[in-house]
């Protein structure tokens, strides 16, 4: 048998690899991985002086995206497993001891927000609703369908979703793809729907997959991360954290990316120039998720503008990169800075991972949880001084 990479062989080849690629990301770790993972090495993370790091929850099977309700009930929902769970502190001493699973079976309902009581949990191509929930935590029942419309793909279909200043819910729609070019714009969007499923409207463009956004605490501009395109290489694209000051605005995909390099695929049908940049270029698959803006309270003044971002880190890089908290320093509506907070959960010298940071939620106290769903926990992030 001959092995020459003939043509055919070559144009299999590419196909499989995009095939491969086109996958939801790899699931998080086999049950003989996490049963190695009964005492996490906190103490190989690295931070700041004067920060400290500690378990908050255990046990939260694929901890994904937060939302923190008035009462203090800390909702969280899942990608891979399909539960949504409810976790609360009773006795003060800032550690979970009731943990209530609100869903099963669900399809990848990874975002979670909260409103007038009320649960919104996302599936991939529905917003469900539960009412009243905190009084039902033992016993929550059937969800209500608010809207049902989103696209069933599941590649990028899994979403973060969050309450504006509008009281709208803003609903991402990521991009079934690694990169194409839809007709239906709805895809690679960020859309927002009234509280009872009306009003579907897409309000911006050109966003590959985001799955982390807010909302500045004083302009009440929306920001959010994107995830860059595979199959360039290493090194290339960078991913993304974006500024919207307005709707309908364009952030470039599938033509350009990181605000400068043009798609091979697609760049040549519109310029880079014809975009909205990047606030802030991110290393290159490192995977952005949740963000929030510094809470003041408690957090040094030195960090007062900045935003912080859970970087879930590469799966699709011959050396790994990511896997860590990261802060950029805000100058106004500028990004003036980019770098690491909380990092250590990448061995850099084995390339071994044992933790991979998904989202952000701060506490009253000025404590900042954050979800891994890799560990299957989560941590709260205490500053002394």
């Amino acid at each position: 048998m001959s092995l020459l990479i003939t043509p055919i062989k070559f144009a299999f080849l590419l196909f499989f690899a995009a095939a491969c690629n086109n996958s939801v990301n790899p699931p998080t770790k086999n049950v003989a991985e996490k049963k190695e993972m009964a005492s996490l090495p906190l103490e190989t993370l690295n931070l700041p002086d004067g920060f400290t790091i500690e378990l908050f929850a255990e046990d939260v099977v694929n901890a994904r995206s937060m939302c923190l309700s008035p009462d203090g009930t800390l909702f969280v929902g899942t990608r891979d497993v399909g539960n949504v769970y409810a976790l609360k502190d009773t006795d003060g001493d800032n550690k979970v001891d009731k943990k209530y699973t609100l869903m099963t079976g669900g399809n990848m309902p990874n975002g979670v927000a909260f409103k007038d009581g009320d649960l919104y949990v996302a599936e991939v191509n529905r917003i469900l609703k539960f009412s009243d929930i905190e009084n039902k935590l033992s016993s929550p029942g059937s969800p209500e369908v608010v809207y049902d419309q989103y696209p069933t793909e599941k590649h990028h279909g899994w979403k973060y979703i969050a309450f504006g200043p509008d009281g709208k819910l803003y609903v991402p729609v990521g991009a079934p793809c690694n990169i194409c070019e839809k007709e239906n714009e709805v895809y690679a969007s960020i859309t927002r729907i009234n509280p009872d499923g009306t009003g579907m409207e897409v309000v911006q463009h050109g966003v590959r997959n985001t799955v982390g956004f807010n909302w500045h605490p004083e302009s009440g501009e929306l920001w959010f991360t994107d995830n860059g395109r595979d199959m360039l290489g290493d090194d290339i694209p960078a991913c993304e954290l974006n500024h919207a000051p307005k709707d309908n605005m364009h952030f470039g995909y599938p033509y350009c990316h990181q605000g400068d390099l043009a798609d091979p695929d697609f760049g040549e049908k519109k310029a880079c120039s014809e975009f909205t940049q990047p606030a802030q270029n991110l290393g290159p698959h490192t995977a952005p998720l949740g963000m929030e803006f510094c809470d003041k309270q408690v957090f040094p003044e030195a960090m007062h503008d900045n935003i912080f971002i859970a970087e879930h880190g590469s799966w699709n890089r011959s050396k790994k990169i990511g896997y860590q908290i990261s802060t950029v320093d805000l100058d106004g509506s500028t990004a003036s800075g980019y770098r690491p907070f909380i990092d250590g959960w990448l061995d850099t010298k084995t390339d071994e991972v044992w933790g991979r940071p998904v989202d952000l939620e701060w506490m009253p106290d000025g404590s900042l949880l954050i979800s891994d769903d890799f560990a299957d926990v989560i941590y709260r992030v205490t500053y002394k001084g």
